[in-house]
């Protein structure tokens, strides 16, 4: 293994994940695809709490945990927080997926609804399917973009759909480490790229397009081992011209990363 080399377009678990494909005797390449940009603003946050007060949530749908602690250290920086708990009490709390369930149980918030694996939005309004919307009024914690599928679904139930926005996603600041990912993928340097979200072929897409190599991209990539985290970052890729030569089943580090060594060994 020690002559393949496996590009990494995850940011913040980046280095844990190149860590783990060292430890297997690979060659980690780093190329951080994304940026999460902190985006909530503070008059938003108090004009929802008194929105709230008078218009209560019925149902409140938290998606990621990045999000769910921006939106708790905004509150705290507000001196807000035991209010908002309280207006939480009476809703029915959803999480997407594992990375919310930390933060609100560090809150003590009660979780009502789990979504299963592999944590997208189907398996959300799967999970929500039995609870009655009409005219339920439903907030949900943005992540870095909206999420129109979610929301549409619920409205199509019936329901008054409010997000909040705690962050965004963004190119990096540095594409550099992108560029060199490209340029490796041209020489044909690359052995296996792994894909952690969605964003992240879009925004390599972007810089390739900079670069003068969108439309040789999906020829560029279908050659090598292509992992991907999950059905949604699969899609991504597929609408691009991808085919993953895998899907992490379910979508988590270990499985991802036991999947990327199978199929290194299998070619």
């Amino acid at each position: 293994m020690k002559s393949q080399v496996v590009a990494i377009l995850e940011t913040r678990t980046g280095a844990l994940l190149a860590e783990l494909i060292a430890r297997r005797g690979a060659t980690p390449m780093l190329a951080p695809a994304l940026e999460e940009v902190p985006d909530i603003d503070p008059q938003a946050v108090l004009a929802l709490l008194q929105q709230w007060r008078t218009n209560p949530f019925n149902m409140v749908i938290f998606q990621t945990g990045v999000g769910t602690r921006a939106l708790f250290q905004m509150t705290d920086s507000l001196g807000s927080t035991a209010e908002m708990l309280r207006l939480l009490e009476p809703a029915v709390i959803v999480v997407r997926g594992p990375k919310p369930v930390g933060e609100l149980k560090a809150r003590q918030v009660r979780i009502d609804i789990r979504a299963a694996s592999p944590f997208t939005t189907d398996m959300v309004l799967e999970a929500v399917a039995a609870i009655a919307l009409e005219q339920a009024r439903v907030l949900v914690q943005r992540y870095g973009a909206a999420n129109r599928q979610l929301c549409d679904a619920l409205e199509a139930r019936g329901a008054a759909v409010q997000e909040i926005a705690t962050y965004r996603w963004a190119l990096p600041a540095d594409t550099k480490p992108l560029e060199r990912l490209l340029d490796a993928l041209v020489s044909a340097r690359v052995d296996a790229v792994v894909f952690t979200s969605a964003i992240q072929v879009q925004n390599l897409h972007t810089v390739a397009a900079n670069m003068n190599l969108a439309d040789r991209l999906a020829d560029l990539m279908n050659g090598l081992v292509v992992a991907s985290i999950g059905p949604v970052c699969s899609k991504a890729l597929m609408l691009r011209g991808v085919k993953p030569t895998f899907e992490a089943d379910p979508p988590k580090l270990g499985p991802l990363v036991a999947g990327l060594f199978d199929a290194l060994r299998a070619r």
